[in-house]
């Protein structure tokens, strides 16, 4: 499989680069305190800095299926993955150019799901930046990473359906440009298990839709806007709104789900490069027993240990990418959650050295480190928890061909000696 990256990739990573260093770099602080002290998660000068970067074409670059009207420069998943890793250095980054979660896996399921009257109303706002969306699927009273478990209703009424049902870590769901919610619910109790779900489009300013508490992830809020619960108590939505047809949940459902997996897992690797950066800059500025830290054998392996991982992960997502270009997201159905499982796993560990060589300072809310930290253990349990993948790679996993018993590859013990 070819690996090599587009000349295309390397000329928008050096827009995006100059772009970061020149716009998002120098308000890196400022965003830190406006989202962390003063709850604005969309201070004035972002906006000025999408406008800047639409005016320069870097806009929409993680859409791969961009019709020849719809705004943006669309790339490859993996050309994508070499911009997407860079903006994972600073994860509000990507806001500027309209590449941001839950928005483009939602816009991808727009795409492929929606009719024209819908794509007009609900995506194309979406890809011109002009508000946000979020995807309601999970509930506190149920394992959600079970999907079949989802237990909200979606009831037909005349014209009308009416959406019921409490949700919780709706990713974006609180914030305030957040327009509308793709919510899955129940539709069809008495389908087969794969045909019960529905997904509906409802608006934010909907009678009966009201946005909770934020659910933060051990202390850390997600840069796109607040996981928040959302109760939805006999919302009336036109049928209009049901995206897709009656018992298609999953299927819309899957189809934002693996650029889901594989754009969480491009800022990643971004965020692992920040990470041993910061350990190597912490160890060099700080001294322990008459030397600076980076002089001890324990730090040099966690610098090192983080580098090969890096390394494997960033492979291992590059492979992926390329196979879902090619071949289609279902072919690459295990190898998504090989991918996830890789990422998630390999991101904590590198996170948790990071926590350990800045020592106090890992913990302290105002540094990467401890954001890392967290979002890394949350990114363990989102999108799917290791156990599911770890399940679904097993059950792939083919029955051998070649060893069919150990027996001809071990030597038996001499029970008479």
């Amino acid at each position: 499989m070819d690996l090599s990256l587009s000349p295309k990739a390397y000329t928008v990573l050096d827009q995006v680069r100059q772009f970061f260093e020149q716009d998002i770099l120098p308000r890196n602080r400022e965003m830190i305190r406006s989202v962390k002290q003063d709850g604005d998660l969309d201070p004035p000068f972002l906006d000025q800095m999408r406008a800047k970067a639409k005016s320069q074409g870097l806009w929409n670059l993680a859409q791969t299926e961009l019709a020849d009207h719809q705004p943006g420069l669309p790339m490859s998943n993996l050309d994508y993955s070499l911009i997407a890793e860079f903006l994972g250095r600073v994860l509000w980054s990507s806001k500027a150019f309209n590449c941001q979660w839950p928005d483009v896996p939602n816009m991808v399921a727009l795409q492929r799901y929606a009719n024209e009257q819908q794509k007009e109303k609900w995506l194309q706002p979406l890809l011109d930046g002009e508000c946000q969306s979020a995807f309601a699927m999970t509930e506190p009273a149920t394992a959600s990473s079970d999907a079949k478990n989802i237990a909200a209703t979606i009831t037909r009424d005349g014209d009308d359906y009416i959406v019921d049902g409490l949700k919780w870590y709706i990713t974006g769901g609180g914030h305030e440009r957040c327009r509308f919610y793709l919510f899955l619910g129940v539709s069809n109790p008495d389908a087969g298990p794969n045909r019960q779900h529905s997904v509906i489009l409802v608006p934010r300013d909907a009678t009966g839709v009201t946005v909770g508490a934020a659910n933060s992830f051990f202390g850390y809020s997600e840069p796109n806007g607040p996981a928040s619960e959302i109760n939805f108590d006999q919302v009336r939505v036109p049928k209009e709104n049901l995206l897709g047809e009656e018992g298609e949940g999953f299927a819309v459902s899957q189809a934002r789900l693996a650029p889901a997996r594989l754009h969480h897992s491009m800022r990643a690797v971004g965020q692992c490069e920040l990470l041993i950066e910061l350990m190597y800059a912490r160890a060099l500025e700080r001294q322990a027993f008459g030397r600076p830290l980076v002089g001890y054998d324990t730090v040099q392996y966690a610098i090192a240990h983080s580098r090969v991982e890096t390394e494997q992960m960033r492979l291992l997502l590059r492979k992926v990418a390329a196979q879902v270009d090619i071949e289609g997201e279902k072919s690459a159905y295990r190898d998504l959650s090989i991918l996830k499982v890789a990422i998630a796993q390999g991101y904590f560990r590198i996170a948790d050295r990071a926590v350990q060589v800045f020592g106090a300072m890992g913990g302290y809310d105002g540094t990467p480190v401890a954001d890392a930290f967290a979002w890394s253990r949350a990114f363990r349990i989102g999108d799917g928890p290791d156990e599911v993948h770890l399940r679904s790679i097993f059950r792939a996993e083919p029955v051998p061909e070649m060893v069919l018993s150990t027996s001809a590859y071990i030597l038996p013990p001499d029970i008479s000696r």
